[in-house]
């Protein structure tokens, strides 16, 4: 089921998520809820606190090449355990920010560990577009968003795009 993405500003982007402690069905639904959403906006990652969850989870697919197989991963409690010093510059986006775009530097390499929707625990290494992604996702389940990496005019400057374009939306 697709579920409707909050845009900022909204409080609930801007709060730590409490982490999972029994994956139950319900949260397997929510995650399969999630990829449909984060399909269809389209994007290639999605936290739940955009759709008003504040559970530790999120979902990615960083496979955009036609033709190939998608990749969905579904992580609760993801956390970054090891990061390289070698970093990399991406254009990145937010389903909660739509249509605003801007360099962001974080590590070129991560390595994540998480539980899968099975309840096993998971570990892995993440380059490229993947490790913007996962890492970009990750911050969304402490309260932080890409533009919070931005210089405070720049950020202002997306967020009152981001209010004008709510207020227009409420109008309908």
């Amino acid at each position: 089921m697709k579920r409707n993405i909050l845009l900022h500003p909204d409080p609930r982007l801007k709060k730590a998520c409490a982490p999972v402690s029994d994956l139950t069905d319900d949260l397997r639904r929510l995650a399969d809820d999630m990829l449909t959403t984060m399909y269809e906006a389209p994007g290639v990652g999605l936290a739940a606190p955009q759709i008003g969850v504040l559970d530790r989870l999120i979902v990615l697919d960083c496979v955009k090449e036609e033709g190939e197989e998608p990749n969905p991963l579904i992580m609760f409690n993801p956390e970054v355990i090891a990061s390289s010093d070698d970093l990399n510059i991406y254009e990145e986006g937010c389903l909660s920010i739509p249509d605003q775009f801007a360099d962001v530097t974080r590590p070129a390499e991560v390595d994540v560990r998480w539980i899968d929707r099975d309840g096993a625990e998971q570990t892995d290494t993440f380059t490229g577009l993947w490790a913007t992604c996962v890492q970009h996702e990750i911050d969304h389940l402490e309260g932080k968003l890409f533009i919070d990496y931005l210089k405070p005019l720049r950020r202002q400057m997306i967020t009152r795009k981001m209010v004008k374009l709510k207020r227009e939306l409420a109008r309908g």
